[in-house]
């Protein structure tokens, strides 16, 4: 493959740097070093913070404004893009209707388990199939519900994990922030919406702090949902801090006790690795593909869904006894999340597309 020099195009629509974003920043030079003549094709959300995606960014990019969903100009220039690649690898679904036009070969990736992609939108995502020669699920549970729930061939679908090898790289230093030295921080780094389950964590923080005084929700992460979470610490009086996107999540995850995720479904959640690479315990919820990545009573602990009791109860145990979750957990990201196994199933997943 590396011999060959194969073209290929990435493309996705960029509004910030969330898990699918973190996930090409490791992939693409990776895919780079190994051989690959692979460049990137960002479909702007110019509504909202695409450029620092692009400051991370180290194989060649090319950037066009996606301001709307649907934009007939927009379709022609990603078709004259997606013409001068071997492959054309999309992911989401801006990139995977617009990369679908003029590819020669396609690759897609599923990053996660949306419910609506089994609603309506599931005939267009078995009519993008038919133009796939292979269909990447981030984890065992996505492929299910894409064969299972929206239809899609099992016979094109690869299982291929995130893979990550160190924590976020600094790009600036933290300002200042109202957290007290002496707080147990339970960390989440996450978008401030509904499918995330911050709120079941806002929920469980009085019984966490009826044994753990200190302990305090910091959040790193933006989204619609800051008002909603704001009005519901206040009216439950718990110290939660929404610091919005920070230049310096590792420092972060070194300062805190825990990593909580109390997702209510989730394709990844490269948070996740992103904790058991620092070390830390995770305490988070036992939904769609959580369980492949977090060992419940090895890594840390999982919970159910919607169940503020419960996932206070995890988070006091940890404190309580952290024992060794987090070394296991740094033991376990390393052997089985490398970018290197990533790396080598994509190419796998490429010379496969290119001979069908």
């Amino acid at each position: 493959m590396a011999q060959a020099r194969v073209k290929v195009l990435h493309v996705h629509r960029i509004g910030g740097i969330g898990g699918s974003e973190r996930h090409l920043l490791a992939l693409l030079p990776a895919l780079a070093e190994r051989g690959v003549d692979v460049s990137f094709l960002g479909l702007d959300d110019t509504s909202r913070a695409p450029d620092p995606f692009y400051d991370a960014l180290a194989v060649p990019y090319e950037r066009l404004p996606s301001p709307r969903d649907l934009d007939v100009r927009l379709a022609l220039a990603v078709r004259r893009a997606t013409r001068k690649a071997d492959l054309v690898h999309t992911h989401l679904v801006h990139a995977d209707v617009y990369g679908a036009l003029g590819s020669r070969r396609l690759v897609s990736t599923k990053h996660n388990d949306d419910p609506f992609r089994a609603g309506a939108f599931r005939y267009v995502e078995r009519a993008l199939a038919r133009r796939a020669a292979k269909i990447v699920a981030i984890t065992s549970a996505l492929a299910r519900f894409q064969v299972e729930r929206v239809g899609l061939p099992a016979e094109k679908v690869e299982v291929i994990h995130y893979g990550l090898d160190d924590l976020p790289a600094s790009w600036g230093t933290n300002e200042p922030d109202p957290v007290p030295d002496d707080a147990q921080v339970l960390l989440a780094i996450s978008r401030l919406e509904p499918q995330k389950g911050l709120d079941v964590a806002v929920h469980g923080l009085p019984a966490i702090r009826a044994r753990h005084p200190k302990a305090a929700l910091v959040v790193l992460g933006e989204g619609p949902q800051r008002g909603e979470l704001e009005a519901l610490a206040r009216e439950l009086e718990v110290p939660v801090h929404l610091l919005g996107r920070v230049p310096d999540v590792a420092s972060w995850l070194r300062r805190a006790e825990l990593l909580v995720h109390p997702a209510r479904w989730e394709g990844f959640g490269l948070a996740l690795l992103e904790a058991m690479l620092a070390a830390k315990p995770v305490v988070a919820t036992n939904v769609s593909s959580i369980p492949e990545i977090v060992v419940g009573g090895e890594t840390g602990l999982l919970v159910p869904p919607n169940d503020p009791a419960a996932l206070a109860e995890a988070v006091n145990r940890v404190l309580d006894d952290p024992g060794n979750y987090g070394e296991q957990g740094l033991a376990r990201s390393s052997a089985e999340f490398s970018v290197e196994k990533m790396t080598s199933r994509t190419l796998r997943t490429y010379e496969s597309a290119l001979q069908a």
